[in-house]
């Protein structure tokens, strides 16, 4: 057993968390105390072939009723959204007029119930810091839970890790102990839960998983009818990579020719360059998978509860403290299931929100809310505009709100640059690409912007 081991071990279990859980995290820790590497190297990877590929175009547009009534919507929902000043769970962020992500995502699964007539559950994958506020926020709708399943579980937690003696970090904040281990918990949290084992009772086979910050995920009947008819276990959907997605965790197969993803943390330093060649590795993935729940069963079983994830030791610093926090991806668990393939999925399929330049793109008429509850891109779009706004004045929530009084038709934007700080007031048309651009504080209301622009 390596060093301060039996330490986690110890604080895990005071914490009352489950042996499976634990015992994953011990073989995670074992791996970086040994030196073990973590690292995937062009030599050891290349890009996917066609055969390894499905085309979302090419799928077919019969419906079966008797799939849908399988399936059951995952979303990952553990996130903060700290990166854009966010105290509260990401997804009670406004994104279209007053309906924020669970709005929408809500409004998205009843109206597929009464257009179906199917019980499609809902349930989020929730963060200690993100469930009081997201459940509280769902009272609002009382027809979305069904009786004998929840409305959500809880993501596990890891204890953080000294990078120094890679002893258990202690905080003076006892929450800061500890680190979400990454969306690839889903797996292990969703059978120390019990969710696993009671989907499978009530006969649910297929589950769709994305983020809940992706608006563009939808379920979509085709997909696991064509799982059923080829006995896929695991479906990730991918889109092409442009330069916008160069950091993103990209597909890829190993000398064994089985699919695996490899994120940007798993790259070696003088190899970052070929990691971000959209030419050569073209396929990102869009953290959206479907899964059939029988054979995770079964791959859980065969490794006595636990599925170990390739690693990832992401190195953070807390409270001043260098510190390791030990994470798995979700879409990781690719190379795990024989048979496994790819859905090369349109852009419309990813909306994600990572960043406020995300956010403006949906609060603008880039995007429409339609009749299902569905972001879509307004019509004659293919892509959204591309937008980027000065970082010192709009990186967080609340400077967005200062600064955008009214928010400007983005219609027929192709690219929106804004630099310096600038207060957009009402009737501002964006057409074409757009340079914005002010040495003091400004203002634009009342006009069309078309090219370079100096206020």
């Amino acid at each position: 057993m390596s060093a301060h081991l039996d330490e986690f071990i110890r604080i895990m279990q005071e914490a009352g968390i489950d042996e499976n859980i634990i015992k994953t995290f011990s073989a995670y820790y074992e791996k970086l105390a040994s030196g073990e590497v973590t690292l995937l190297s062009n030599k050891e990877i290349s890009p996917p072939a066609e055969n390894d590929l499905l085309f979302y175009d090419r799928l077919p547009l019969d419906s079966d009723k008797s799939v849908m009534q399988r399936i059951v919507n995952l979303k990952l929902n553990g996130g903060l959204g700290t990166s854009m000043g966010l105290s509260k769970a990401k997804s009670l962020l406004p994104v279209k007029g007053n309906l924020n992500f669970l709005d929408i995502i809500a409004r998205q699964v009843l109206t597929l119930r009464a257009q179906l007539g199917i019980e499609l559950p809902l349930i989020f994958m929730n963060s200690y810091s993100t469930q009081a506020d997201t459940l509280n926020y769902l009272q609002k709708y009382p027809d979305l839970a069904l009786d004998d399943l929840p409305l959500d579980f809880l993501q596990n937690k890891y204890p953080r890790i000294r990078q120094e003696d890679l002893a258990p970090f202690v905080a003076k904040d006892e929450k800061q102990r500890w680190n979400p281990p990454g969306h690839g918990d889903i797996y292990a949290a969703l059978q120390s839960s019990g969710l696993l084992d009671n989907l499978l009772s009530k006969g649910y086979k297929y589950a769709f998983i994305s983020n809940s910050d992706n608006l563009g995920a939808v379920i979509e009947a085709s997909i696991p009818q064509i799982m059923q008819k080829s006995g896929i276990p695991f479906l990730m959907e991918v889109c092409l990579r442009t330069e916008a997605d160069r950091k993103g965790g990209h597909l890829c197969v190993d000398k064994n020719g089985k699919l695996i993803l490899r994120e940007i943390a798993q790259c070696p330093e003088d190899e970052l360059s070929d990691f971000q060649d959209i030419n050569k590795y073209k396929f990102f993935n869009t953290n959206s998978i479907w899964l059939d729940l029988e054979k995770l069963k079964s791959e859980l079983e065969k490794h006595h509860g636990i599925l170990l994830l390739p690693l990832i030791c992401n190195p953070k610093k807390v409270e001043n403290v260098p510190v390791y926090q030990l994470e798995t991806a979700m879409g990781a668990a690719i190379s795990i299931f024989e048979g496994a393939k790819a859905l090369v999925v349109p852009r419309s399929r990813f909306a994600p929100v990572k960043k406020t330049n995300d956010l403006l793109a949906l609060w603008s008429d880039a995007y429409e809310l339609n009749e299902q509850y569905q972001i879509v891109l307004c019509r004659n779009r293919t892509k959204p505009p591309k937008i980027e706004l000065d970082e010192r004045f709009y990186g967080t929530i609340e400077q967005m709100q200062q600064r955008f009084l009214d928010v400007p038709s983005l219609r027929h934007c192709e690219s929106l640059t804004v630099s310096g700080d600038i207060t957009f007031g009402r009737d501002v048309i964006c057409n074409g690409n757009v340079y914005l651009a002010a040495d003091g504080k400004a203002t634009v209301q009342d006009r069309v912007c078309e090219g370079l622009i100096s206020l």
